[in-house]
């Protein structure tokens, strides 16, 4: 995990995955255009057996890349499809439980967060990172304003490292300059149409930009 003054990195949160080698062609693409640090891999539904089998599928070619994986699902599917971390949204007794299952050998990240409280709860629980402004369950995200705030407190107070979740392109600069570890592209990066090459290009360009100012400043 990076600290300060170095540049934001980029996260990428994959839409729901249930055809692996499709999306094991779009992440090459991505991380083609640039760094990238950590893939947030999302499962579609499906049994234990068919959801390490995707992770498995992406593991490798991620991993090769230097790039981390993630995964949004139970400690158990992140661990035996080989991913290095997994990402949890159900707070400290989920983390704590994670955290006796998978010991210090793997990343733990916390995500809805809804308020100021659940994100010192997960920080003190040990989580590796938390993530402010992804999509809520009914698909909608929280306001831009709202997670610029919350990012900024959290990275001015707070060792844990964080990351900011972009709805769009445009968000990602002001994100930046909250001084949050990561930026989160979300699913729409993956959208059909999409560059998703290029766009992690102009993201890693956006953010080595704001790097620069804040060293002039």
């Amino acid at each position: 995990m990076t600290t300060h003054p170095s540049p934001t990195r980029l996260m990428l949160v994959t839409p729901p995955v249930e055809d692996a080698d499709a999306m094991a062609f779009r992440l090459m693409q991505a991380m083609a255009g640039g760094d990238v640090a950590a893939i947030l891999l999302r499962l579609a539904p499906g049994d234990d057996r068919s959801r390490i089998e995707r992770v498995k599928r992406l593991a490798g070619p991620v991993q090769a890349n230097n790039v981390a994986l993630v995964v949004e699902d139970t400690p158990l599917v992140a661990a035996r499809g080989g991913a290095d971390g997994v990402h949890l949204t159900g707070g400290p007794a989920a983390i704590a439980e994670a955290r006796s299952s998978l010991k210090s050998e793997r990343i733990i990240g916390a995500g809805g967060l809804r308020a100021r409280h659940d994100a010192m709860d997960v920080g003190e629980a040990g989580v590796d990172y938390v993530l402010f402004g992804e999509p809520r369950p009914d698909g909608s995200v929280p306001p831009l304003p709202a997670v610029i705030e919350r990012a900024g407190w959290w990275a001015e107070i707070f060792e844990t490292p964080c990351v900011a979740y972009a709805p769009d392109a445009a968000a990602i600069e002001p994100l930046v300059e909250t001084g949050a570890e990561f930026v989160a592209l979300g699913a729409w990066a993956f959208d059909e149409g999409q560059d998703v090459r290029a766009l992690v290009e102009a993201a890693n360009a956006a953010m080595s930009a704001c790097a620069a100012r804040k060293t002039a400043r």
